[in-house]
């Protein structure tokens, strides 16, 4: 089929992987007053449905994406069950079962869809290791991480694993988790109103992007390619503070003094799944348009209910990030 639309926002849920992580879980269920819920260790995520929709069943994915107009999607795993934040061993044994239960599900429309690998941050070794196997025996088509790890993304540890990346020659996908991990947010007020969603996502993100540029992590991995989820959160509106900034501290790193914080900033990649035509157009106007990809949260409460205009457009990044040209 010819290739118009490909979603790199996408998240499944995937059953084989529930009760792989021990006490923490992945579990689904319903609270004494009837809510559904979706537990990872002491944190419920709730209401929250799974079962019987399109995250759990890829016939339901399909007739949506048919239905909406996607041609491709990317699979990636469900944010709360990355895991960054527990016991290393029991990380590993979970992403290696998520990872072959995601090859699976793949698998039963292979035309439709691709596949993104888990891996276990808290122990580089282990998440190389399962890097490799996910990429040369398995055949997923990129990583997913999450951007609250025990350490910083510039922390020199992730070096290696940061070099794997480049040299299996895929990209790298940064999605926020629950701040906390499996004991929900660190800040209480995240955990009111649905506020760990609407304003911590993008705090993660603006963070991850920060890190990323002035921790120096494009200067020591220029083909390294990571794309961030929503756009980079605040980035957009929050570009020329960072900018000013760094033309005057001695935290710069060597890109930053050279090129300057935004010419940096289009090192990376971004999904341009935002809020409102004129978050898009700040987005689209800062960034530029080479630099983004088409996503959606296909099945989330925010997945748009039809196609932006400029989806097509996203179609040759797409393929150029997920190496499919």
């Amino acid at each position: 089929m010819t290739i118009k639309i490909i979603d790199t926002h996408a998240h499944v849920v995937l059953g084989k992987a529930f009760g792989k992580a021990g006490k923490y879980g992945p579990e689904t269920g319903i609270d004494e007053n009837g809510l559904p819920f979706f537990r990872i260790g002491e944190y419920k995520m709730k209401p929250m449905q799974y079962e019987n929709t399109i995250f759990m069943e890829n016939n339901l994915r399909i007739e949506a994406m048919d239905k909406l107009g996607i041609d491709l999607q990317l699979l990636s795993p469900n944010p709360l069950t990355m895991f960054h934040k527990i016991e290393g061993k029991i990380a590993n044994e979970f992403c290696k079962i998520h990872n072959d239960a995601m090859v699976d599900s793949i698998n039963e429309y292979p035309e439709r869809l691709l596949g993104s690998a888990t891996v276990p941050l808290q122990d580089i070794d282990l998440s190389c290791k399962e890097l490799e196997r996910s990429i040369k025996d398995l055949g997923l088509s990129s990583v997913s991480a999450g951007t609250d790890l025990p350490f910083g993304l510039d922390d020199p540890r992730l070096d290696e694993f940061y070099q794997t990346v480049v040299d299996l020659n895929i990209p790298l996908f940064l999605h926020p988790a629950s701040s906390g991990g499996s004991k929900g947010p660190d800040d209480w007020r995240m955990g009111r109103y649905d506020m760990s969603i609407m304003l911590g996502y993008a705090y993660e993100e603006t963070l991850a992007v920060a890190t990323l540029i002035i921790g120096g992590v494009m200067d020591r991995h220029p083909n390294l390619d990571i794309c961030i989820s929503h756009g980079g959160g605040a980035m957009p509106y929050l570009i020329q503070r960072f900018s000013e900034m760094s033309e005057f501290r001695d935290w710069a790193p060597e890109g930053v003094k050279k090129n300057g914080f935004l010419n940096e900033l289009k090192k990376l990649w971004f999904d341009a799944h935002v809020h409102g035509e004129k978050s898009q157009a700040m987005l689209f106007d800062i960034i530029g348009e080479e630099r983004l990809v088409y996503g959606t949260n296909f099945g989330g409460w925010d997945t748009p209910k039809k196609l932006e205009n400029f989806a097509p457009n996203l179609t040759e990044n797409a393929k150029k990030l997920l190496r499919l040209s």
